[in-house]
This record gives C-alpha cells, structure tokens and sequence, in this order.
C-alpha cells in the first residue's frame, strides 16, 4: 500500500520528478535546477511504496489562506491508473492548513477525468482570467 505525505522531496526524488517532468507537455526540458527551486517553494506530496521509493508526486502553490495552484502532479511509469494522482491531491485537499479557501485552480490538457470527481470544474468566468505565458521557458515550446 502507497503512503503518501506532505514532505519535501529529497535530492533522490527530485531526480525522478524531474526525469519525468522534463518529459511532460507541460515543461519539457525543464532544468533540475528549476524543479528544486519550484519544490522548495511549494507545498509537496509524495507516494512512496513499501520499499519508500518514490512513485508519485504533486505540488501546491499556495498561501493556505485564499488561494491553491495544484501542479506537476505525476505517477510514476507502472504505477499509473491505480488512483494514485487522485489521492495525491486529496492529500491536499484534507490537509487542515488548507481548509476554506476561495479558490483552487489547475490546468491540464487531458486528465479533466481525474480531476472532476474530486470537484474541479471548468472556470465559472474564463474571461475573467489573464496570463502571461513563456510559451518556450525552457528551450522547448509547452502546449
């Protein structure tokens, strides 16, 4: 059985999450300099199985009064489809330091079937929201 827990990654697990992360749509050739920035400033969690090897991940930023941006949730290459993405975030979603907040946000290309059971839905007023966006921060064009 997964055990997961808010915790900092350890310098092992930040090169597993970037190995996969740099793979990803959303930040292909993301340096690992950058993933250890992001994870150091966010909130984390991370899946361990019984050997405590890392198997998945998500971060949270966040200023646990008003606001959550969920990110870079992965699951490691065997181990997806087992609902462990969910869990992660509902890890989250039960932590006390971030109970009654106003808004929770993500993105995410194709995984809306695991987000919307856990109450996610398309924006209410997207014309509402602005960016800007580096579309290639990293040498590579994100989607």
């Amino acid at each position: 059985m997964p055990r997961i827990a808010i915790e900092q990654p350890s310098e092992t697990d930040i090169d597993a999450i970037h190995a996969v992360l740099r793979e990803t749509y959303w930040s292909p050739g993301i340096p690992r300099e950058v993933v250890a920035r992001a994870c150091a400033n966010s909130m984390c969690a991370v899946a361990r199985d019984e050997s405590g090897k890392l198997i998945g991940f998500a971060r949270l930023v966040t200023d646990k009064a008003t606001f959550a941006w969920l990110c870079d949730v992965i699951v490691l290459p065997g181990k997806q489809g087992k609902g462990l993405g969910r869990a992660l975030v509902q890890t989250f979603q039960r932590h006390p330091e971030l109970q009654g907040l106003r808004r929770w946000l993500l993105g995410t290309k194709d995984a809306h079937g695991v987000y919307a059971p856990l109450g996610f839905t398309p924006l209410d007023a997207p014309e509402r929201f602005m960016q800007i966006r580096n579309p290639a921060p990293y040498g590579t064009k994100t989607s």
